[in-house]
Parts: structure tokens; sequence; C-alpha cells
């Protein structure tokens, strides 16, 4: 696995060394030893897994306190654009994204630390997106800062108009929220 540091810290991308014949093709989507090996030693407790069609964006979801979640997000059909956002208010990169398209050709994972909102929008007809959690999922500490949030500013590459979220989503906060919400 190749394991590839973004432009902010802690966010990382993950490609794996994919084997192909004419049989199609293998490859090791997660080992823990070489995870760990390269600065990632979340112990992984829930997955997770949706299917959307083009232009759905889902987030910016995360969840605060010590209900936060550590993520490895992968596509398994399909393509996304896939969006981690600092939220930490007291990090240098607080606000900042890294934007990164995933899909079942390239395979690659990105992995999302704690403190981080994440988001993808479909590019493709449909995508099923899988994801392994760090810690389990609760509502209470469930928190969304809205897509289009103008101080983000995330180039989601669905034109506006054709863009289809949940009515939670369109109705969440902003990032100037956050450091309110942030415990």
């Amino acid at each position: 696995m190749n394991f590839i540091k973004t432009a902010i810290d802690g966010v990382v991308i993950v490609e794996p060394r994919i084997f192909k014949d004419e049989r199609g093709y293998f490859f090791e989507s997660y080992n823990e030893a070489e995870f760990t090996k390269n600065g990632i030693s979340n112990r992984f407790v829930q997955d997770n897994q949706s299917k959307s069609c083009y232009g759905v964006v889902r987030g910016l979801h995360c969840q605060l306190g010590e209900h936060a979640q550590a993520k490895l997000v992968r596509v398994l059909r399909g393509t996304v654009l896939d969006v981690a956002v600092d939220a930490q208010p007291n990090s240098p990169t607080f606000g900042k994204y890294v934007a990164v398209e995933l899909s079942d050709e390239n395979q690659r994972q990105l992995f999302i630390p704690r403190g981080f909102l994440h988001g993808f929008s479909v590019l493709s007809e449909t995508a099923i997106f899988a994801y392994k959690c760090d810690n389990l999922y609760c509502k209470e500490s469930e928190f969304g800062i809205r897509y289009d949030d103008p101080e983000i500013g995330v180039d989601w590459r669905i034109p506006p108009h054709k863009i289809i979220t949940s009515e939670k989503d369109r109705m969440a906060h902003t990032l100037k929220d956050l450091k309110t919400h942030v415990r």
C-alpha cells in the first residue's frame, strides 16, 4: 500500500497494490500492520455503506466530543468526490478541506482523522460508498455544516441545480457556528 499525505495533517490517501490478471483483480483494502506502520493506529468498530445516485451530496457531517469518529472511506462502485474539512477550531488549517476523487477504478481510500467534517458528492450514475469508523455512531453527538457554506467553498463538481441533498443537510449549521458547538 502507498500512503500519501495531503495538504492537511492527518488526512491520508491510501492506494492499494492491485494485482490484475485474466480473472479480474485482488487487493488488500486494510492491513492493520501496514496502517500502523504508516501512523494510523485506529481500531475500527463500525462499517457503513450507502448507495446514491448522480448529484447526491451527503455532508458535511461529524460527531462531536467523546463520540468523534475517524473514518476510512472508499467507493465500491462508481465515482465520488470525497471531502474532509478540518473542524478543529485551534488548528492552523481550520475550515480548509481536502477533496479527492475516489472510484471503483482507482480503488483509492481516504483516511479522515477525528476532528474533521466529512462529505461526498456522487459524480457517476450511481455510487456505492463504504466506510469504517473507529467509534460507534451516537445521534446526540451528530453535527453538520451546510455543504454549500461559502466560508468553506467546496466545489462539489455538480451543477447547483442538479444537487440532491437531504433537508437536514440543507438546514445544517455554518462553519461560524462550529466553535460554539465544539466540546
